[in-house]
């Protein structure tokens, strides 16, 4: 993750908690996703799922509106 980071100039904010943490009242009310999870900016790319580094990066240059290297 902080190589997408670096490479397209955004800012990786990663939230490390124990999982019964993720699955509290609080937590909910901060209409985040359940961990494990993914979001770029507010899309959520995968919840409760492992996903690719290349599905990420096509997500961030979908946001960043320019072509990933399958276009």
């Amino acid at each position: 993750m902080p190589r997408l980071g670096a490479k397209y100039n955004v800012t990786i904010e990663v939230i490390a908690k124990p999982r019964e943490e993720y699955l509290t009242d609080a937590w909910f009310e901060l209409d985040l996703p359940v961990a494990p999870a993914v979001m770029v900016d507010d899309e959520i790319v995968v919840e409760s799922a492992d996903v690719s580094l290349e599905e990420i990066e096509a997500c961030i240059c979908r946001h960043q509106g320019i072509p990933t290297r399958q276009e």
